[in-house]
């Protein structure tokens, strides 16, 4: 098929690849404008920027796509089969959605209606989930609200987090496009409309959603904290500063009736009470200002009063 690709971050390149790989045409790449990040504030490309730019494909990054009479006659020049859309960053408007006789592709990282959003792998993982999995759907103008070409389910590992999970899922979805496109060539496929008495959200993660809740119980927070790292992580207040917790565990054994967020210190262990009488035990601490440390060298350092909470 002939292709026009729509992607930013490093979820969206293995699809990019596979496309390729499958004998298609990319006749286009679309990516977010390059944008200062880190410290340094220097201009960064997109992962799927990079990938384009090294396989001489032609990138194209619009700072708008709805209003854009350029991009809108380049893409009628082009004449794609399918636009294929994987973690672009922006909606993309009515003209390109009935552009292209197979319409507008997109892969989303959820099991769907589950997670409709923009952080369905972070939200999936902070809510406990077994298992969630990826998505190939039509676009429509709403919000991950297409109708289901196909899913495949993926197991989610009691300790994994959402940065590990995410290229498991990346694979995954970029083999489910290719089968999805053969699919549509073949006229095999029958889309589903999405049951709207399902669905999730995935929100955009804020800062506030980092911070830690001790009334929750400990297998809550643990599990935020694997959905929510390396950003916005998990933190908290220690004597009105704060308290990065940059790795953790929950702890097994006896329960508590000490009241949530009350520190215990066992030997070089530290251990916070939390709700339902369960405990979580931080093993690696950061205070503002301070290098991030395990938490035994933290311990070194402050003399942690009985009773004493953190939050």
């Amino acid at each position: 098929m002939r292709l026009v690709f729509c992607g930013t971050p490093q979820f969206a390149v293995p699809t990019l690849q596979a496309l390729l790989q499958a004998g298609h045409s990319v006749e286009l790449v679309l990516s977010q404008p390059d944008r200062p990040s880190g410290r340094g504030m220097e201009v960064q490309i997109s992962p799927v920027k990079q990938f384009a730019i090294d396989r001489a494909l032609t990138v194209a990054q619009p700072e708008k796509i709805r209003n854009n009479p350029e991009l809108q006659k380049l893409l009628i020049q082009i004449a794609p089969d399918a636009i294929v859309v994987v973690a672009y960053g922006r909606l993309i408007p009515s003209w390109m959605l009935t552009l292209p006789r197979h319409g507008n592709l997109n892969l989303h990282g959820s099991l769907l209606p589950k997670y409709r959003g923009a952080a369905p792998i972070q939200w999936a993982v902070a809510n406990g989930e077994a298992e969630t999995g990826v998505t190939a759907m039509r676009l429509d103008e709403g919000l991950d609200t297409g109708d289901i070409l196909l899913q495949e389910r993926v197991p989610i590992a009691p300790s994994q987090t959402a940065v590990e999970l995410s290229p498991v899922l990346a694979a995954t979805g970029a083999k489910l496009m290719v089968r999805t496109l053969a699919g549509l060539e073949a006229g095999t496929l029958r889309a589903i409309p999405q049951d709207a008495s399902e669905a999730t959200l995935a929100p955009i993660l804020t800062r506030e959603d980092g911070r830690i809740d001790w009334a929750r119980p400990a297998i809550q927070t643990y599990n935020r904290w694997r959905g929510f790292w390396p950003w916005p992580g998990t933190f908290t207040v220690f004597r009105g500063k704060k308290l990065s917790v940059h790795s953790m565990q929950v702890a097994p054994g006896d329960s508590t009736t000490e009241s949530p967020g009350t520190m215990a210190r066992r030997g070089n262990r530290l251990f916070t009470a939390c709700g339902e009488a369960t405990w979580l035990e931080l093993l690696e601490l950061q205070l503002e200002g301070k290098r991030r440390l395990p938490v035994a060298d933290f311990l070194n350092g402050v003399s942690i009063a009985t009773g004493e909470r953190l939050g």
